[in-house]
């Protein structure tokens, strides 16, 4: 029977109830064990896709194009595995399907509530994730903070969730802060024991208490917490603030933390293969080089925004044995007269996706340095229009050139809505999500990074490089290098006069792995560690 394990969160927000969930994903799977994680978020937008970057981060899409909560991109990162629209659920997904289905009649009269009505929505979606991947474990978040209104309907469903599959078959892990009193050189228990009572006050007992704490904690912490919290002494685990995010799931093993877990749970199953995991670790550490990356973005202030893009640069990284130092650039910032200043030290640029005019000049004038001073440029989505319009202006000759998006009036939209598409779709529903095929062009840099003509990557946005244009930039030297099987869609461009020249319609970030590094990102940090070796 699959086995369902509950990832609740106490104290304060933002203590990595995420990575520990990933971690614990990875080292079941380790144990030969299928895993399958999900988020549940108590915010009542449908999903994350109409909510702004500084409020959220970035939006994570799944292979079927779910549009979900930033943490599934640690839960793949960490598992390897790929998710789907079962992996996260919303409050507000949650009450759209329940007030659907009371305008349906689907409840034959019945006086629709939270319970059972709302909790019911839930739990079929706890075990809708576990049947379509015939999951041996499925690991649920819950996020939000124990205590918090918003997430009391998830917290409940879980408790009914325990309750119909038998405590044999649930496990609840309770992630607390353990602060530490500078005046009085001390760590602080009493936090963990309030939080613990505020859930037991919702039916829900904790088997397994993981401690976030800055610095080592001493073993009377753990006696403490075991005796007033109810749970076994081993049972409360050490979960310090590493440097290297992904050293996470090594250092809860010392704890014997999935061994605890499948202990609890009567799992008996081989110990964790982390052979792989600890040589990439390893590496990590062991990078002796360094290479300067400028993220030149709309939303830097806020790096979550950008965070599989960040955490795919330093997975190339590490497979070239490299630091990759991130030099998170403000685009508003980027004038004409400034932009080589700002720009022409760095090894390598990126500009990553996003929506809106504000900022686009800036980018363009970073496409431009990029492309004039031979620095390795990597376009990701809205990245790649920048590319096109900046090689547009500046070398084909099309002065007008801009995007539909940012001047509908303009003369020569290179980019805009395929001829078909309306500029009347609803916010909430972005045209291109999900995974699409490419086809690659033969002898174009874009063939050398996959070795492979064919590729499927994960798309969010909506406008697109418009046919009409295409000769004319081909002309000019703009390579169309991936182009979708009926060839009408532009999913790659690239300039074969640069070290490096790339931009992309999709999301190759969202399939970068640490230990795997994605083929665009190992090639672009490849340019860049070229181009530092020879300043050197």
């Amino acid at each position: 029977m699959t086995k369902y394990v509950f990832v609740t969160g106490g104290v304060v927000s933002g203590l990595g109830k995420g990575i520990v969930a990933a971690s614990l994903g990875r080292l079941l799977k380790a144990r030969g064990l299928k895993v399958a994680p999900q988020k549940l978020d108590p915010y009542i937008n449908v999903d994350p896709g109409t909510m702004s970057p500084y409020q959220h981060g970035e939006v994570y899409v799944t292979e079927d194009g779910a549009e979900t909560d930033l943490d599934l991109g640690h839960y793949e990162r960490f598992i390897d595995e790929d998710l789907n629209r079962y992996s996260n659920l919303t409050t507000g997904k949650v009450y759209w399907n329940v007030l659907n289905k009371e305008r349906s009649g689907a409840y034959l009269g019945s006086t629709v509530q939270v319970i059972p009505h709302v909790t019911n929505e839930i739990k079929e979606f706890v075990y809708q994730v576990g049947k379509k991947t015939d999951a041996d474990v499925v690991i649920t978040e819950i996020g939000g903070t124990i205590g918090d209104i918003e997430s009391q309907p998830f917290l409940e469903a879980a408790r009914q969730v325990s309750l119909e599959v038998g405590k044999e078959n649930s496990l609840f892990i309770h992630v607390t802060l353990v602060p530490f009193l500078r005046g009085s050189d001390e760590h602080k228990s009493k936090p963990t024991q309030h939080s613990v009572k505020e859930l037991q006050g919702m039916g829900i007992h904790p088997d397994i208490i993981v401690l976030r704490c800055d610095e080592p904690l001493e073993e009377a912490i753990f006696q403490k917490i075991s005796m007033f919290c109810n749970v076994r002494p081993d049972c409360v685990i050490e979960n310090r603030t590493l440097p290297i995010l992904y050293e996470a799931p090594l250092m809860l093993e010392k704890s014997n933390f999935s061994a605890v877990v499948c202990r609890e749970l009567g799992l008996e199953v081989p110990a964790a293969d982390l052979t792989e995991w600890e040589e990439t670790v390893k590496r990590i550490k062991e990078r002796p080089y360094h290479v300067r990356i400028g993220l030149v973005g709309k939303y830097v202030q806020l790096h979550d925004a950008y965070l599989s893009v960040a955490e795919a640069l330093r997975h190339a990284g590490y497979a070239w044995n490299t630091h990759v130092d991130i030099q998170w650039i403000d685009a508003e910032e980027i004038t004409k007269e400034n932009a080589e200043d700002k720009l022409s030290g760095l090894d390598g640029i990126i500009v990553p996706g996003g929506f809106g005019d504000r900022g686009i000049s800036g980018m363009i004038e970073a496409a431009r340095v990029a492309r004039e001073k031979q620095i390795p440029y990597f376009g990701i989505c809205l990245g790649m229009q920048i590319a096109v319009i900046e090689f547009a202006r500046n070398v084909a000759g099309l002065s007008q050139a801009n995007s539909g998006e940012f001047a509908p009036d303009c003369p020569q939209k290179v980019i805009d809505f395929m001829p078909g598409q309306s500029d009347e779709i609803a916010k909430g529903g972005t045209l291109r999500l999900g995974a699409y095929p490419c086809i690659i062009q033969p002898d174009t840099l874009m063939e050398k990074c996959y070795g492979k003509r064919e590729i499927q990557e994960r798309h969010r946005h909506r406008y697109e490089y418009q046919n009409q244009y295409r000769e004319t930039l081909e002309n000019a030297g703009l390579i169309c290098s991936g182009i979708s099987p009926d060839g009408n869609l532009v999913e790659a461009v690239e300039w074969k006069g640069h070290p490096f020249f790339i931009g992309v319609q999709y999301h190759p970030e969202f399939k970068s792995r640490p230990n795997r590094p994605h083929p665009l990102f190992y090639g672009f940090i490849g340019a860049a560690f070229a181009l530092s070796q020879k300043k050197d």
